[in-house]
């Protein structure tokens, strides 16, 4: 019965996913980001859910999104999503990148992350309403969507708490999930990831007539961020990535400055804190030094930003097992992942139990280019996956709802 409901609905869903993905909603769009947010919140306000728009720290940025419906009792569910995408307008528009409906596949910006994880909070919310209403009308539900997911907005994470009650039985992430041949992969856990910035401090030199007088920065940035990259370690899940070097000005010049950005992600808070210090320690007096007087080029590290990683933990664990119950009720196949990319859940896994995953499956987020061969496809999203991942979401958050007194 619950499954005819969601079928019937499909269209309407879809519908909703298609002016979601019309508009551009660029982190640094605002005014795309905050149309968007307009018509999420207008989406939802049938279900009986107020809003609330939470200008971000960063002005730069849209608005976060906080929808609510207060339930009679005393329990409570965040939803989590987000607006933003990573297509800028003049990306969308150079590769002809939009809604396209080819077969069981829509393509399209945000089809998958994250915009059909917001249409499968509204499937799993209409299907609640309908068929469970009992608990739908007992249950507060709390949607926060982040208005600036897809850059670094640790406000967001702020916000999400200070919508967290004692009543907050978790937090439900609706990024895509994961796929292991048939078996649907929630997501239990998350790197963390430190952005940094390397900075050499050479010294300049004409490059004909004083040459052994300079210390050359960016020899000394080659040395240094190849020490950087050794620093990687598989088998601890620790990754560093060099992302972008510059230095130097003109031909004629020893190079008396050079910089390298990058990240490193870790799964555990103990590895993370490690690579961290074995970051910091490659601060000092370089290698690479003036052959006239012994200069030596001068290394500074500085770190940008931090989201902390989501470890494996006992109450993410639990959640999992309602899904897990549900899958098998359900004949779904469901598994788990530990996921190196960031999500909100990295903001909130410690204030109360945290799951991700429970958007529908597709492939390809974050790319817009196809190739002509199709060997090279851009984002999209599963006609077919909607249906019965709502069906095993609402399936399993009646579990995990039931059983709290």
């Amino acid at each position: 019965m619950m499954k005819e409901f969601l079928e019937r609905k499909l269209p309407e869903a879809l519908e909703l996913l298609r002016q979601m993905v019309e508009i551009n909603s660029y982190t640094a769009n605002k005014n795309g980001v905050n149309r968007l947010g307009r018509l999420t919140a207008k989406a939802f306000a049938p279900l009986g859910f107020s809003a609330e728009f939470v200008p971000a720290t960063n002005s730069e940025f849209g608005n976060h999104l906080v929808l609510t419906r207060r339930g009679k009792g005393g329990k409570s569910v965040g939803m989590i999503s987000h607006l933003d995408t990573v297509f800028p307008p003049e990306e969308e528009e150079r590769n002809n990148f939009h809604w396209l409906v080819e077969g069981d596949r829509i393509f399209g910006p945000g089809t998958q992350d994250i915009k059909g994880g917001t249409v499968m909070m509204w499937l799993v919310l209409i299907v609640l309403q309908a068929q469970a209403p009992d608990v739908f009308k007992d249950v507060t539900w709390k949607l926060l969507l982040n208005a600036a997911e897809e850059r670094f907005s640790p406000d967001f994470g702020d916000l999400c708490r200070s919508r967290f009650d004692k009543g907050t039985l978790g937090a439900l992430v609706f990024e895509a999930e994961g796929r292991l041949g048939r078996d649907h992969l929630m997501v239990l856990a998350r790197k963390g990831r430190a952005t940094w910035r390397v900075t050499i401090a050479g010294r300049g030199a004409h490059a004909g007539g004083k040459h052994n007088a300079g210390a050359n920065a960016i020899v000394q940035l080659g040395k240094t961020v190849g020490r950087i990259a050794a620093l990687t370690d598989y088998s601890r899940g620790l990754t560093f990535n060099v992302a972008t070097v510059s230095g130097g000005t003109v031909l004629n010049r020893v190079p008396h400055e050079a910089i390298a950005e990058g990240e490193f992600r870790a799964f555990d808070p103990e590895t993370y804190a490690e690579a961290l210090t074995a970051l910091s320690a490659v601060a000092g007096d370089g290698e690479v030094k003036s052959p006239a007087d012994g200069y030596k080029c001068k290394i500074k590290v500085e770190i940008l930003t931090e989201s902390r990683p989501w470890p494996r933990n006992p109450a993410t664990d639990q959640l999992y097992e309602f899904w897990k119950a549900a899958g098998d009720e359900l004949q779904i196949p469901v598994s788990y992942e530990e996921r190196g990319g960031l999500s909100d859940g990295n903001l909130v896994w410690d204030a109360v139990p945290t799951l991700d995953g429970l958007g529908p499956w597709g492939d390809n987020d974050h790319c817009s280019e196809r190739s002509a061969d199709d060997s090279k496809l851009p984002e999209y999203v599963e006609m077919s996956t909607f249906v019965p991942k709502a069906l095993l979401n609402t399936t399993a958050i009646l579990k995990f709802v039931n059983p709290f007194p």
